[in-house]
């Protein structure tokens, strides 16, 4: 048989498997689902369904699939023993019904024009050719030209390639039983997750209470009723694509937090997280689990001023003032410290009661992924009863004229006001770029790296302390 008869014949059986009605598997046929959510915007999902599906070439059409579906990453296989499920083409159809398509779709065909008399309510009918859907529409009414819509029109029927829910229609060959389980698999967009924290600083400010949320949200264009959910922290590579866009959220639903807690394990170098029991993620919803849980952990406040390398290379007759100290938290991801479990990235977000027991909220900031026994350090904000002034009180260029390299000697004064009741440790943290030396000093220092001096500084109850210290620094 020569290559065209081959080429012939196979068309030729493919178009007969077209003209015969397609198999649809409703959302109805689904036995059970499974979403493996990922971090941006990525989630694996494992959709398995009874089928009645016939012996020999069929078609197959999978309906409320997700409409964000990257089609050459379907997978469908039969789950049944004694079966063989050979997939030979499939399409996804994202063209969804809805008005303007429908007009779209009728652009150069004929449609009814129906006008009601607003006096009587009798109805007329014209017919008119769609000559352009494209903003708006423009009709030809018998000789005339109209922009609008000049009544309501009717369609002779809905063209087949305008589906109402995201269809995935395949062409399968099969063998096997009448009444098949399939499991069609698929990486899409619009299922995203992210971890959130409350924590629950103690009255003295060494400890936190500290729960975790899930958030789970879906504009992925289908829902996923009690699915199967696991979640996987980390930064998964991935080939960049363009970005589709996403709709808006409609609904937000919460679950309560004393439910059992999600179990956790290591997937090659990441973290898979699973939800304690099914859940339903309803199409465009957003929806909280609780992570963790975890009370009385050991906590540490930091007040923090940090300057800035460039104080160090040349001249500054007025320098800051009323310099702003920062807040920071800091615990350890230990067993010890009550909490050793792998942290996804997520925002946390602290809270303190005040003298009335109210919880106030006191700031909040992004953590990265932490692993077990790892610490986890939250900038808070700035302080507003400790503040510093900083002082240049000396420069000099000891750079030679034979000798390119700088050299510069400088000195500092920083003072430190406390206008709180009660006494506070400020750490001061130079970055000093070069090779650096300290002269003198008011107060030892701390070489906590190569290009850092730090100083751990007493402050009394309204009171305030200046620090002096002369550097050397050679660029």
């Amino acid at each position: 048989m020569r290559l065209s008869s081959l080429l012939f014949f196979s068309l030729g059986s493919i178009s007969l498997a077209q003209a015969e009605p397609a198999v649809v598997s409703p959302q109805s046929d689904q036995t059970s689902v499974a979403v493996t959510i990922y971090n941006e915007d990525l989630a694996l999902v494992k959709d398995s369904r009874k089928v009645a599906l016939g012996n020999g070439l069929s078609a197959l059409s999978f309906r409320d699939v997700s409409a964000q579906i990257k089609p050459e990453t379907a997978l469908l296989r039969s789950l049944l023993p004694n079966t063989s499920l050979q997939v030979l083409e499939q399409n996804f159809d994202f063209d969804l019904l809805t008005p303007q398509k429908l007009l779209e779709k009728y652009v150069g065909q004929q449609v009814s024009v129906i006008h009601t008399n607003p006096t009587t309510g009798a109805e007329t009918e014209e017919t008119a050719t769609v000559l352009s859907a494209q903003d708006g529409v423009v009709l030809k009414i018998g000789n005339r030209i109209e922009t609008g819509i000049p009544g309501r029109i009717a369609y002779p029927s809905v063209p087949g390639i305008l589906k109402d829910r995201p269809t995935l229609t395949t062409q399968v060959q099969y063998k096997g039983a009448e009444q098949s389980n399939l499991e069609l698999s698929y990486l899409t967009g619009g299922l995203q997750w992210k971890a959130d924290y409350v924590a629950e600083l103690s009255s003295k400010e060494d400890a936190i209470d500290l729960s975790g949320w899930v958030t789970l949200t879906n504009t992925s264009g289908t829902a996923y009723p009690n699915a199967k959910v696991q979640l996987v922290a980390g930064d998964v590579n991935r080939v960049r694509e363009a970005i589709r866009p996403k709709t808006m959220m409609m609904r937000s639903e919460a679950m309560v937090a004393d439910a059992p807690m999600p179990t956790e394990q290591g997937l090659l170098e990441y973290h898979l997280y699973t939800l304690p029991r099914a859940t339903t993620i309803a199409e465009n919803q957003t929806k909280q689990v609780a992570l963790l849980s975890a009370q009385h952990i050991p906590a540490r406040k930091e007040l923090v001023l940090t300057g800035a390398d460039y104080y160090y290379q040349g001249q500054y007759r007025d320098m800051e003032k009323k310099q702003k100290v920062q807040v920071y938290v800091e615990f350890d991801n230990k067993e010890s410290s009550k909490l050793g479990i792998p942290l996804p990235k997520g925002t946390m977000r602290v809270y303190k009661k005040d003298s009335d027991g109210t919880a106030q909220f006191v700031g909040e900031d992004q953590i990265d992924h932490t692993a077990k026994n790892d610490s986890v350090r939250l900038k808070l904000g700035n302080a507003f009863d400790v503040t510093a002034d900083r002082v240049q009180t000396d420069f000099k260029n000891l750079t030679k004229t034979n000798n390119q390299v700088p050299l510069y000697e400088s000195a500092y004064a920083i003072t430190l006001h406390n206008a709180k009741k009660d006494a506070v440790n400020v750490t001061v943290q130079e970055p000093i770029n070069g090779d650096w030396k300290i002269l003198n000093e008011s107060q030892p220092h701390q070489k906590t790296n190569a290009h850092q001096a730090t100083w751990k500084i007493s402050v009394p109850a309204e009171s305030d302390v200046t620090l002096k210290y002369r550097v050397q620094v050679r660029y």
